[in-house]
């Protein structure tokens, strides 16, 4: 009786405590990495942000759990002009805000939001949704494949100009995977793959921030004071680290050396007062949001929810390691937030949805 209960108490234990793990992980690391930059005079007013950020978060992980996901199905469309609206209107200077040369958020009574986050929930929702209709026509390039790619390419364009390099790369990956493990044929995302492949080159070549950041990737001290200097500090944090760290609170990276501490970076401050062992617990954290999210997928009820679970697991979880990978030098600077953890409102909100599907999918599988 006992078990029965459990099974139908529906809710991923696992998944919860991790997820919740890292989100006051990210709580704490936010002020820690923050509370020298005084902001408005208060040191205080990052932390504030994201504990409001993960309180409204958190609604609305409580709002998609309990919601049916199959009612995302039902209103897919509606979901898709809704977010292609706002990725147009974010182009014009009247309503949004430009940050580091990129127009990516608009901006509304001293709020902003990055319709491109939401983009990467839209584009994983519509190809769920297009896997189930066109189950039988995968094989199929014009009636499997192609509207896939037409759809695609009108969130590519748009972000793409923003620009968001780093979201192009996450919404690329994260849709091929998608299509990959449903059964599409390997020669269309071979082919695929090969034309995006000079296109990415084109786009590096053309942009001169873009190539200083190849450069930065491939040799970081051959311009330490410029397009290497942040990469070079985050260096210096996890050195500094050591194993154990230097104590929470204890970071010297953060005090203005390295560029975005709360944000892109500070996984690297995490280095420096957590140490290895503070950065593998997060590794570790990750690893287990992935794996209850295949878990999910894989037990699902229906296709919808295998699709839908896979795509909202690789987006967190990819853009995740991608960060990682960032802050380790392991790959070039891309501009994206460590999901649950940085300093970023759109990326919270968008992440915690992802979360409250997930666990809405888990829950009727159990009640099945």
């Amino acid at each position: 009786m006992k078990e029965t209960r459990q099974k139908y108490s529906g809710c991923d234990s696992i998944l919860c405590v991790t997820v919740a793990i890292l989100v006051l992980i990210g709580i704490v690391m936010v002020f820690s990495s923050s509370a020298a930059y005084t902001e408005h005079n208060d040191s205080f007013y990052f932390l504030k942000r994201q504990v409001l950020w993960c309180l409204l978060g958190t609604g609305l992980l409580l709002i998609t759990k309990n919601l049916d996901y199959h009612k995302l199905h039902q209103y897919t469309y509606p979901i898709m002009i809704f977010t292609f609206l706002l990725l147009v209107v974010v182009m014009f200077p009247e309503f949004s805000k430009k940050v580091g040369g990129a127009r990516r958020w608009l901006a509304f009574q001293g709020l902003s939001f990055q319709p491109s986050e939401l983009a990467k929930f839209t584009l994983v929702l519509f190809i769920a949704k297009s896997l189930v209709k066109r189950a039988d026509k995968l094989r199929s390039f014009a009636y499997g494949y192609l509207p896939n790619l037409i759809v695609l390419g009108f969130f590519f364009i748009p972000i793409f100009f923003q620009p968001d390099f780093g979201t192009v790369m996450v919404i690329l990956a994260v849709t091929f995977t998608m299509l990959f493990i449903a059964g599409l044929r390997k020669k269309f995302l071979f082919l695929s793959i090969l034309a995006i492949i000079p296109i990415v080159a084109l786009a590096i070549l053309f942009a001169e921030y873009r190539t200083r950041r190849i450069i930065a990737f491939l040799n970081p001290w051959e311009d330490p004071s410029g397009v290497g200097f942040q990469v070079i500090q985050s260096f210096y944090a996890f050195g500094r680290g050591g194993f154990w760290g230097a104590g929470l609170g204890e970071s010297s990276q953060k005090l203005y050396r390295l560029p975005e501490a709360h944000t892109d970076f500070i996984f690297s401050v995490i280095g420096e007062e957590l140490g290895f062992v503070g950065t593998t617990a997060i590794v570790l954290l990750f690893l287990i949001f992935i794996w209850r999210g295949f878990l999910t997928a894989y037990q699902a009820k229906d296709p919808f929810g295998t699709h839908l679970a896979t795509g909202l697991t690789l987006l967190i979880g990819l853009q995740a390691f991608i960060n990682l990978g960032v802050a380790s030098g392991l790959l070039p600077t891309k501009g994206l937030t460590l999901p649950f953890i940085s300093m970023g409102g759109s990326s919270m909100l968008v992440t915690m949805l992802s979360v409250g599907v997930i666990l809405n999918i888990s829950e009727q599988t159990a009640k099945h």
